[in-house]
């Protein structure tokens, strides 16, 4: 009987790896721009195909999402279906640079403009992006008054270098991405809502990879490919590991997954992953309550899961009042509502 749920095992195992390599060929069949974007889930489907379509068009996107998302590699699909290869993709992260230094990026400067400044001038991003693209990553984060030089560099379609008196004109596309409230940060005066409505002509949202989880083991495989390619390795993994994978929180994102990927890769010793590779804390498991969950309801879970798998651990109600640090009487009402104990 043992021999024969193993074989089970195995063919059902075999038949799920092989799925998931299958989808992956169908998705990389379809002739993306990059291979780097893996999805099945409704809401990424619905992402990629206004991408799609807004790259027919000059039209100002703002990509919105958690950091680790693919706000850049939707950009760049954006890119390279609409200008194409040929043409110039420039990216600048407003976070990255204090304000004097984003300001001289982007526009440029004259020569002798300031101290420090290059006899011969230096041209800004904005001329280096001529008829192509400028991607904005993190602009919730560029300051005020870089926000109203950026509006009317959009608005004109031309930028003066810092020093200068002569405007320059830029055919640019502008993509902009952010991981921030933007409406919050309207409501607080942090963005101008001009600037905002300027660049939120067609709006994209990236859902992070918890509300996805579908994506998930098609992203396992592709990753694995990726890394079993450039470190010239052919290790696979096991479904179990797939969906100990599936079922983890991802604050990181995408990002975050193609890390652990990564890491179980270089760090195993074996041929085939298992649950042994994964690091400590996937192989605990991350509760959270589903998104829209009323917040009474949310805490009522997160008790529950927490009696619960206490519960488990220690086998013994009197350990787990102690743990959780609340009185005997109070843990027994609890357990004995959410059904935990009989």
């Amino acid at each position: 009987a043992e021999l024969v749920n193993l074989r089970d095992q195995l063919s059902e195992t075999t038949a799920r790896s092989l799925r998931y390599e299958q989808e992956l060929s169908h998705l990389r069949s379809l002739h993306l721009e990059t291979d780097e974007i893996v999805f099945r889930s409704p809401s990424m489907n619905q992402a990629i195909a206004t991408a799609t379509k807004v790259a027919e068009v000059d039209s100002s996107v703002m990509i919105t999402g958690d950091s680790g998302t693919g706000k850049e590699l939707i950009a760049k699909l954006i890119h390279m279906k609409g200008k194409g290869p040929d043409k110039p993709f420039i990216k600048i992260n407003c976070a990255a640079l204090p304000e004097s230094l984003l300001e001289s990026e982007l526009f440029g400067y004259e020569g002798g403009a300031f101290t420090g400044a290059r006899k011969e001038g230096k041209q800004g991003l904005f001329e280096l992006a001529h008829n192509g693209t400028l991607f904005l990553d993190e602009i919730g984060d560029m300051p005020l008054v870089l926000q109203v030089k950026l509006l009317r560099a959009i608005q004109s379609r031309e930028i003066t270098r810092i020093g200068g008196i002569k405007p320059i004109s830029v055919n640019v596309r502008i993509i902009a991405a952010t991981h921030r409230d933007m409406t919050k940060m309207i409501g607080d005066g942090s963005f101008r809502q001009d600037l905002y409505y300027r660049l939120m002509v067609v709006p994209i949202h990236l859902a992070p990879l918890r509300d996805r989880k579908e994506d998930i083991p098609l992203l396992v495989m592709h990753f694995l490919d990726k890394f079993n390619q450039y470190f010239g390795l052919s290790k696979t993994i096991s479904p179990e590991v797939i969906d100990k994978l599936s079922d983890y929180a991802w604050p990181g994102n995408v990002r975050e997954l193609e890390n652990i990927i990564e890491r179980m890769i270089v760090t195993s010793t074996d041929e085939y992953l298992t649950l042994d590779y994964l690091p400590e804390a996937l192989k605990r498991k991350v509760f959270l309550p589903k998104r829209g969950t009323k917040l009474k309801e949310a805490v009522e879970q997160t008790e529950a899961y927490l009696l619960a798998e206490a519960y488990r651990e220690y086998s013994s109600w009197n350990k787990v009042a102690e743990v959780l640090d609340v009185d005997r009487a109070t843990i027994y009402r609890k357990a004995a509502r959410y059904g935990i104990i009989k």
